[in-house]
């Protein structure tokens, strides 16, 4: 068995889902592993990651405002407000979704559907820089 590891630095513009698919797809084909196991984990509790349909942007405008309605950034219904009315929300959020993804690897790519990509989900409304780990393991 064999590892690759690196980090990727995402810059968002605030809420919303940000694809790295592509990303994803290089670091398997540069680390000359074929067949394996990707491990992708959000270093962030105010973020995520989701596997989600890539190809009609209708999906991703849907889940922005399903999470808005179900994590309300109204300050009034919670204790933890000291970094603004959006960081509980975000937490929410993300303990809902998830801050690690597991994607085999066949032919020296990630094993995704058709409409499939991988996203990191931001729950904070204004820019930050997220870092995501990518952890392959295989031969």
């Amino acid at each position: 068995m064999a590892q690759a590891q690196t980090q990727l630095e995402i810059a968002t513009r605030g809420q919303g889902l940000y694809e790295f698919t592509r990303d994803a797809v290089a670091f398997c084909a540069e680390s000359g592993l074929k067949s394996g196991l990707l491990t992708a984990f959000c270093r962030h509790t105010s973020a995520s990651l989701t596997i989600q349909e890539n190809a009609d942007p209708d999906v991703i405008h849907d889940l922005n405002v399903f999470f808005k309605r179900l994590a309300s950034e109204d300050p009034s219904l919670y204790r933890h407000t000291a970094e603004g009315p959006d960081d509980m929300p975000a937490h929410i959020r993300s303990a809902l979704t998830d801050v690690s993804l597991s994607i085999p690897v066949k032919d020296g790519r990630p094993v995704l559907g058709t409409w499939q990509g991988i996203y990191l989900f931001e729950h904070r409304a204004r820019p930050h820089r997220r870092n995501v780990v990518l952890h392959l393991i295989g031969d």
